[in-house]
């Protein structure tokens, strides 16, 4: 049996994983239903035993707004972990400020399956404008195709934009898609980060540590790794027969095999993004 695979960097972030558990209310406008609970222990087991100190929770989208839960979560660990919650263009300023205080520090659009919103609207103005003046990012969840429909108006609102799972290009295509090859003229922007994440949802198991790394090795020379962040993705939804936590770190040990873009990816840029105390010991500047 392999070693666990662990991280030997100081500070370690996941800045990507879900905790939930059946039988939450759930929108009846949802793509799925979890069929097994993700807790909240068995996420912080996780991060012990893979050498993480911090980890990221994302608002999963069959939960929709009611981020209850991810709060719930959040105040039980406040130093170890921050949240990114589900909002829309109604929650108001009051909501907004509530999420932030008790540890979320980004919102999520999810948009796999869904039309894409009006961000000119006045509802979405005005939360764009409160999750900047919050000092938060707006997380990007959508295919590579669909990225140039959104992502201009997100930075023209003057937003910093996540953008999930390596940009989910088509798998037909991975870095061939031209929407990824939007993606990576994205980042003289200065304001885009992209998550080295859940690679299960463009390529097939198998090709996933060597597809992961081609695609990486494009967005390291567009982005640096200032602007990479990785996360587990646990638990794995809709694959998590194709997944695992230890399989996650052992892909990005693969995508990224020298120290200092990881402990920038792994660390430095993650700390900052995220605003997790500084910890970490005085390394130097990180390529």
């Amino acid at each position: 049996m392999s070693a666990v695979p662990r991280f030997a960097i100081a500070s370690s972030v996941d800045t990507h994983a879900h905790v939930f558990e059946r039988g939450l209310p759930m929108p009846d406008a949802r793509r799925y239903a979890p069929e097994e609970d993700a807790l909240l222990g068995t996420y912080l087991h996780h991060l012990d035993t893979h050498g993480l100190a911090h980890g990221v929770l994302v608002q999963p989208s069959f939960l929709g707004t009611d981020n209850s839960y991810l709060l719930q979560a959040l105040r039980a660990q406040p130093q170890r972990l921050r949240g990114v919650a589900v909002v829309d263009e109604s929650t108001g300023d009051e909501q907004l400020q509530a999420l932030a205080d008790a540890g979320v520090v980004g919102m999520r659009l999810n948009l796999i399956g869904l039309p894409l919103p009006d961000l000119n609207a006045p509802g979405w103005r005005r939360v764009l404008e409160q999750a900047n003046t919050l000092g938060w990012h707006v997380e990007l969840h959508l295919q590579a195709e669909r990225l140039p429909d959104l992502l201009p108006a997100l930075l023209a609102a003057g937003c910093r934009v996540v953008v999930d799972h390596f940009g989910r290009p088509d798998p037909a295509l991975g870095v061939r898609d031209p929407g990824f090859g939007y993606l990576l003229q994205q980042a003289d922007s200065g304001r885009v980060w992209v998550k080295l994440s859940a690679p299960y949802r463009t390529w097939r198991a198998a090709d996933c540590a060597a597809s992961g790394r081609q695609a990486t090795a494009q967005l390291l020379q567009a982005f640096t790794a200032g602007r990479l962040l990785w996360g587990s993705d646990w638990p794995h939804t809709q694959h998590a027969g194709q997944a695992s936590y230890p399989a996650a770190v052992r892909w990005l040990q693969d995508w990224l095999d020298d120290a200092g873009p990881l402990q920038a990816v792994l660390g430095r840029t993650a700390f900052e993004l995220f605003r997790f105390q500084n910890d970490m010991p005085n390394q130097g500047d990180t390529p």
